[in-house]
């Protein structure tokens, strides 16, 4: 059976497609970014990542007990150390953290 050139060439794109679409679904997906307290949204809402750092004189809503895992806008389990909050948009937030848009959760 002979090959055409244009049928080499057109069967050789077509597997390395393939080979590169594979390659990147079968990546491993890249860990979610975790918010930084210098993160202009972190500033902008107080966040901390330890609770117990919450200047009590800046932000006086902060009552003890609160923390982003208690907190409704918190979208893991209370007992996941960090998980997303729509606040950060893509970014995850420690359990441990705390803003000012805390919300107690129901």
């Amino acid at each position: 059976m002979k090959t055409s050139r244009r049928t080499f060439l057109f069967a050789s794109l077509s597997a390395v497609s393939t080979l590169a679409v594979t390659r990147q679904a079968l990546a491993a997906p890249a860990a979610p970014a975790k918010a930084a307290e210098t993160d202009p949204t972190a500033v902008a809402l107080g966040y901390v990542a330890d609770a117990a750092k919450v200047d009590k004189k800046k932000y006086a809503k902060y009552a003890a007990g609160q923390d982003c895992g208690n907190c409704s806008f918190y979208q893991g389990k209370a007992s996941d150390p960090w998980a997303h909050c729509p606040m950060f948009g893509s970014k995850q937030v420690a359990s441990k953290g705390w803003c000012n848009a805390y919300n107690k959760r129901a």
